[in-house]
């Protein structure tokens, strides 16, 4: 449990498989985030997010089918960005959907303390 009460819950969209299935355990061991879901694509993300409403959705910015910044407008939660790179695209993506942006070679802290700002807590 988080200082604020009930896990901070996530729904993670990453479409390499083994990357979306660490970062999935990863979040696992933390005990104020629950990973409700794990999808690889932006349109299977935008019927998960409509089931689970999440607290925050962490969206890859570059989908196999949609585009992140997409996906980031039609979830009715808190968005936070990932992305294998940071130059300027993807900060301006970022901030067009007033998102935070986790670079993926920045770790696990980095992301959990993304999470948890984008969740208010």
């Amino acid at each position: 449990m988080s200082e604020g009460g009930a896990p901070i819950r996530v729904l993670l969209v990453e479409d390499n498989e083994a990357y979306r299935d660490s970062i999935v355990f990863l979040l696992g061991l933390r005990p104020e985030i629950e990973v409700v879901g794990a999808e690889a694509t932006g349109e299977r993300a935008l019927v998960r997010a409509a089931e689970l409403k999440p607290d925050v959705a962490v969206l890859d910015l570059r989908l196999p089918d949609i585009d992140g910044r997409t996906v980031a407008a039609g979830v009715a939660s808190a968005v936070v960005f990932l992305s294998a790179s940071a130059g300027q695209a993807e900060y301006d993506a970022a901030s067009s959907a007033a998102a935070a942006l986790v670079r993926k070679d920045e770790g696990v802290d980095a992301l959990v303390s993304a999470i948890r700002a984008a969740a208010g807590r």
